[in-house]
């Protein structure tokens, strides 16, 4: 009875392999095999950014490809056809009770397929068009080991995201100056960034003479004074620490003269260094595998 599906499922498999990865994504990991480290706060946005469809669901069987249908694997990974019975719908129109889905899992410390069966996950996916029940996950590690608290955090993650004015999609930044004030100390740095919708989102960074710099994000046309820095852990946060550059590029225009260029590029330094570190475990998100 499974073939049939099986079949449909493994012509999509070679996607998994080679889908371009939105910029920003972590970087592919090598590394043996080891007990999965739980998800981030930014593991799991970057899934529920792309999934039109997150779901509860518990694991009927698991049937592991062979290394011949399963193209671009990783090590320590193993590629399984999935059959599972939805429990919960988190996002996205109803999908019956039932689901099929690929998938990749990270083998255990023996190297074996860990036991799947009755094991109750979150899956970030999409429909496959004229395929009722058949999923497409949005990326190779979007099934997700199910926990309440990783159910409450990606629910959070998809009340942010849906919300009227939710933080943008940043790709860069376009602009940054710095204005001098009449005090020795004084003045003011605006940051203008860019975004893959082109909405406006602009970070300010305040100088008072014997304060520390005071910084803030404006998600909208106006630059407000009153900005504040996003909490972590929240999308705002995410937006920022997750893809802003390391780094000033080449492409970013630096106004001013020397003096004024310099403070401008020290204060985005003060805030990349605010934000902290965007760190990611799923393996899955590295190496083009996120689709959408």
């Amino acid at each position: 009875m499974l073939k049939p599906v099986l079949a449909k499922c493994l012509a999509a498999a070679a996607v998994l392999a080679v889908f371009p990865a939105p910029q920003g994504f972590a970087q592919e990991r090598t590394a043996p095999p080891v007990a999965p480290a739980a998800p981030t706060y930014a593991d799991l946005a970057d899934l529920a950014d792309h999934a039109p469809l997150v779901a509860r669901v518990e694991i009927r069987e698991a049937i592991r490809l062979k290394p011949e249908q399963a193209p671009g694997l990783r090590g320590g990974m193993a590629r399984v056809f999935v059959k599972a019975r939805t429990r919960a719908l988190l996002l996205g129109e109803t999908i019956g009770e039932s689901a099929s889905y690929l998938a990749d899992v990270p083998l255990d410390a023996k190297g074996k397929l860990p036991k799947l069966k009755k094991a109750v996950a979150l899956i970030f996916a999409r429909p496959v068009a004229a395929r009722p029940g058949e999923l497409q996950l949005v990326a190779t590690a979007a099934q997700v080991a199910w926990s309440q608290p990783v159910e409450e955090r990606v629910r959070s993650i998809l009340t942010e995201l849906v919300a009227p004015g939710a933080p943008p999609r940043v790709t860069g930044v376009r602009e940054i100056s710095h204005v001098p004030g009449n005090l020795v100390g004084e003045g003011e740095t605006q940051m203008f960034l860019t975004t893959e919708a082109g909405d406006p989102v602009s970070i300010s960074v305040l100088h008072r003479p014997g304060e520390p710099p005071r910084w803030g994000v404006a998600f909208g046309e106006i630059v407000d004074q009153a900005a504040r820095p996003p909490v972590r852990d929240t999308l705002a946060w995410y937006r920022l620490a997750c893809f802003l550059p390391a780094g000033l590029s080449s492409e970013a225009v630096l106004s001013g003269d020397g003096v004024a260029q310099r403070i401008a590029a020290q204060d985005y330094r003060y805030v990349r260094g605010q934000l902290g570190a965007c760190p990611r475990t799923l393996s899955g998100l590295g190496a083009g595998a996120v689709r959408g």
